[in-house]
């Protein structure tokens, strides 16, 4: 069924109820086939000159490799970040049939 390659994309989000939120659109808009979140995960980071550190919520994401780009501009006008984290790992392999899910699932709005 697949002809193209599933992926995983990392982001984070700044509470549970943001990430909840946002995760659901991204499945109903069928940009992604399953948000996996993160609770109580806690980032260090350098951000405009300073060292910071906060509480987030971790989010994989996954999806196939053509609906990135939508999925990319879709997390950038929900997230509350003024620059939301979005990594793109390839899956080089799986169970075939979970990996068929998520093509379907996401070829469903796409």
């Amino acid at each position: 069924m697949r002809s193209e390659s599933c992926v995983l994309v990392v982001t984070t989000f700044p509470d549970i109820e943001t990430a909840r939120d946002i995760a659901k659109i991204l499945v109903e808009e069928r940009l992604v086939a399953c948000v996996n979140l993160i609770p109580q995960m806690e980032s260090i980071y350098l951000w405009k000159e300073g060292i910071h550190n906060s509480h987030e919520v971790g989010g994989l994401m996954k999806t196939m490799e053509s609906r990135v780009s939508v999925l990319e501009t879709r997390l950038c006008q929900l997230h509350p970040y003024e620059l939301p984290e979005l990594i793109v790992l390839p899956v080089k392999g799986g169970l075939p049939a979970f990996l068929d899910w998520v093509s379907a699932s996401v070829k469903r709005g796409g």
